[in-house]
């Protein structure tokens, strides 16, 4: 698998769309590099862009893109509300995938060299490319922004890592860096008042502020400065006025969302907030975010309503939107904010993004796929999903609320299983139709011939393991039928009995898929061991299926 980066140069121009455009342009004619997001900003004269690919493609796109701000943006006209030093003001590498911190630093560090050789720019470096951890926080760096930056840049100590040690007046300097995933995050108040904002801000980050009484700054033992943290670890924030909009703002960099995810952040400030009379009205997030925030987000504003978590992903957003106010600023929507929707190719989910009248149509007509494998896939999500909706209404029945998180979590189990069963649907297909490519490689030489053996048993291989795979899980999803069936909302019973003849049928399908193309692998004992483990499976679901009906029939009664 081929590593991954994201690059995330921050320009600084937020108005000139044209211009902004002419930047963009020079990242998408790099190929192998796929520029996800533009997001300008018109008070703060900044526009953050979200690139990703392979890292030689992603370094060579940013290259070309700083270059072109370089040329377009002046910076001794800008004004902006945001901190800035240069054209590029700070353009960090972030690994996503198959790749280290330290290669990625690696990479900046190249960029950075190339940067200030051949455009003859001062660059610093920061976060993990930096080596000398005394000049590697972003805002030490920055400090003292484009206006300081004539008489900082002639200190030794602040020398470029790379560029020359002249300050450009048009183009300033710039910051390259490999950091963690980190989120831009704003939370909107109802007061116009930067420095109630500023005050908030400094409540939560994490370097809080600075300790005075009377007004004046409190010293140690040693006459430093002492200093009264925030609350949130893995913060850095400031308040500012947005005129645009028309309110301050308390805009936050979330470092490390392991340690203080964006709700946690949200609800922290709306204590602070409240406690100086000032309300959160909203928020909004710069750029885009990973998945599993919204997720998390999502599932935590549920349970502090006492209601299941046991959900779907697009309804946990839809939560985590409204209860953070993502929408107040503007629309907000998924698939164009979260990376991984961005990332995610529609091919892999073809069948199950189609109406239910469609995927029969589709499975009707004389293509031989989708077949009896994603059949069985799909079967499997919907009897997973009706034990799934016992638990979610056994959840929120009138008089069990003390057993609400017990349902959420069964609810929480139900969701998995058929969220892995639907991937498998178009998984299946696409196995098949990889056996189907692999038949049609040419064989002309011995050399083509060997390589179309070859395929065509890797292939089958994976044909193999796919409905193998919706047989296992199809069978760990009866636990939660089960357990539905014995203790769920007894007026759903019969939900929880269709779920398991669904579950039943999913396994027993799946395993003939399992048997028609194990008979074309040539690996006779992985063929064996593959077939002991269907029968097995087979086996148990059966007895599992008898066992549930048996609990089902006896609560229907007649």
């Amino acid at each position: 698998m081929q590593p991954i980066i994201e690059c995330v140069p921050n320009f600084s121009e937020g108005n000139d769309l044209h211009l902004i455009q002419q930047i963009t342009n020079e990242i998408e004619k790099v190929e192998g590099v796929r520029l996800l997001n533009v997001d300008p900003g018109k008070a703060t004269n900044r526009t953050v862009v979200t690139l990703v690919g392979h890292p030689e493609a992603v370094i060579e796109a940013a290259f070309q893109a700083i270059k072109k701000a370089g040329e377009l943006i002046d910076m001794s006209k800008h004004k902006g509300e945001h901190p800035r030093m240069g054209a590029t003001d700070v353009c960090p590498l972030i690994p996503i995938a198959n790749i280290t911190m330290e290669e990625t630093a690696a990479y900046a560090q190249q960029l950075a060299e190339r940067v200030g050789r051949e455009l003859q720019l001062p660059v610093y470096l920061y976060e993990a490319a930096q080596p000398d951890k005394t000049r590697s926080n972003l805002s030490v760096i920055r400090a003292g922004e484009y206006e300081g930056f004539f008489k900082k840049i002639q200190l030794p100590e602040w020398k470029p890592d790379f560029g020359p040690a002249i300050f450009d007046a048009k183009r300033g300097a710039t910051v390259i860096g490999a950091r963690d995933f980190l989120i831009a995050y704003n939370i909107n108040l109802n007061t116009t008042s930067t420095r109630r904002a500023n005050a908030i801000a400094f409540d939560v980050r994490e370097a809080g502020r600075v300790k005075r009484e009377n007004g004046k700054v409190v010293l140690d033992a040693d006459g430093k400065p002492v200093n009264i943290p925030g609350t949130l670890k893995s913060v850095k924030a400031i308040g500012w006025f947005i005129e645009e909009y028309g309110i301050a703002q308390i805009s936050m960099n979330l470092t490390n969302t392991q340690i203080t995810p964006v709700h946690i952040a949200f609800d922290e400030v709306c204590r602070k907030a409240e406690a100086r009379g000032i309300r959160v009205t909203g928020s909004e997030l710069v750029g885009l975010v990973p998945l599993q925030s919204l997720v998390d987000a999502g599932k935590y504003f549920l349970r502090k309503q006492q209601r299941s978590t046991g959900v779907s992903e697009k309804e946990l957003i839809r939560i985590a939107v409204k209860s953070m106010g993502l929408d107040e600023l503007g629309p907000f929507k998924p698939e164009e904010r979260i990376i991984e929707y961005l990332l995610q190719n529609k091919a892999d989910s073809k069948l199950v993004s189609m109406s239910l009248t469609d995927f029969a149509n589709e499975t009707a007509s004389e293509s031989p796929a989708p077949g009896g494998g994603s059949i069985s896939a799909y079967v499997g999500a919907l009897g997973i999903s009706l034990a799934t909706m016992v638990a979610n209404l056994s959840s929120h029945k009138k008089g069990w609320d003390d057993r609400w998180e017990e349902f959420s979590d069964w609810a929480d189990k139900g969701e998995q299983y058929k969220n892995q069963l639907l991937r498998l649907v178009d998984a299946d297909t696409k196995a098949f139709n990889l056996i189907m490519t692999a038949f049609g490689l040419p064989k002309s030489t011995d050399e083509e011939k060997a390589a179309r053996h070859t395929a065509i048993q890797e292939a089958t291989k994976f044909a193999i393991e796919i409905p193998l795979l919706v047989m296992e899980t199809a069978f760990a999803s009866m636990q939660v039928i089960k357990a539905m069936a014995e203790i769920g909302n007894p007026n759903s019973v019969s939900d929880a009995g269709v779920g398991a003849l669904c579950a039943r049928s999913a396994v027993m399908g799946a395993f003939m898929n399992v048997r028609i193309n194990a008979a074309g692998y040539e690996d006779k004992s992985y063929v064996q061991s593959v077939i002991e483990k269907g029968q097995t499976v087979e086996r148990e679901t059966i007895e599992l299926e008898r066992a549930i009906l048996d609990v089902v029939n006896g609560k229907i009664g007649v």
